[in-house]
């Protein structure tokens, strides 16, 4: 179960953030009532939301999730694998430092929390543009000391790993295109995303309950028949920057 989330408010600057999306730039205003909508349905999952302030220096920072993971054991500062991110982790480690956690970091390779999914004691790791395997390796490291494990999966088509995986809990996993049939899944119940809704296996489980982005009601419907109430939150200004559900808070 999780109790906390740390969001970032999104940045004016935002206009200027990486995006292969090919959708526009985002509006700015209508970007600020998503992200406050976004947070109420963590609200709704039963999560206390810390809320950082915008930083016009870093157009991408809203999307928090990419510059830290937090484990049960320890919190992690990643090295992000975009240039133009990695000051984003400066700010960031003054308020991890506040929760309490051991504080590790990733500094040799690059690595962005995007590419990790949980599951249970187990991290799996992609390997992407942003995450490269010595990244991947010295994660691995810092979580052998907690008594976690993890394994790597090589990114074919997709940004970051959670753009095509999320773990459900209960062994469900929501997944589509490249992960349909990947060796290192076949042991988890697949919840297979049409590849015309393909944004939304980027959804989120949060104490029972799964946010999924507005607009995708084949995924949402599945979702439900798995057996999950789920919250749809419009992140449509988001999207436009390559962005999605997970990436917009750290959950712990």
């Amino acid at each position: 179960m999780f109790t906390r989330a740390i969001v970032k408010t999104p940045c004016r600057n935002m206009v200027n953030g990486i995006t292969t999306a090919g959708l526009g730039k985002p509006e700015v205003e209508l970007a600020l009532k998503q992200h406050q909508d976004y947070i109420l349905a963590l609200k709704q999952c039963g999560l206390t939301v810390m809320v950082l302030d915008p930083d016009e220096n870093f157009p991408d920072s809203t999307f928090i999730e990419d510059a830290c993971l937090i484990t049960p054991g320890c919190a992690i500062i990643t090295n992000p694998g975009a240039p133009s991110r990695r000051g984003e982790t400066i700010n960031l480690s003054e308020t991890i430092k506040t929760l309490g956690l051991p504080v590790e970091r990733i500094r040799n390779g690059t690595l962005d929390a995007g590419d990790i999914m949980m599951v249970n004691d187990h991290y799996f790791a992609g390997l992407s543009e942003r995450t490269n395997q010595e990244g991947a390796s010295q994660l691995n490291h810092i979580l052998k000391k907690y008594d976690y494990t993890s394994s790597t999966i090589a990114l074919q088509h997709v940004l970051h790993l959670k753009t095509g995986l999320s773990y459900l809990e209960n062994n469900n996993l929501l997944a589509f295109g490249e992960f349909l049939t990947h060796p290192l899944l076949t042991g988890f119940n697949i919840l297979a995303v049409d590849p015309d809704e393909s944004y939304a296996a980027n959804s989120v489980w949060i104490n029972g309950k799964v946010l999924v982005p507005m607009g995708f009601p084949k995924t949402r419907d599945m979702i439900k028949d798995a057996g999950y109430q789920t919250i749809e939150v419009d992140v449509s200004e988001f999207r436009k920057l390559d962005g999605g559900l997970s990436c917009l808070s750290l959950r712990f």
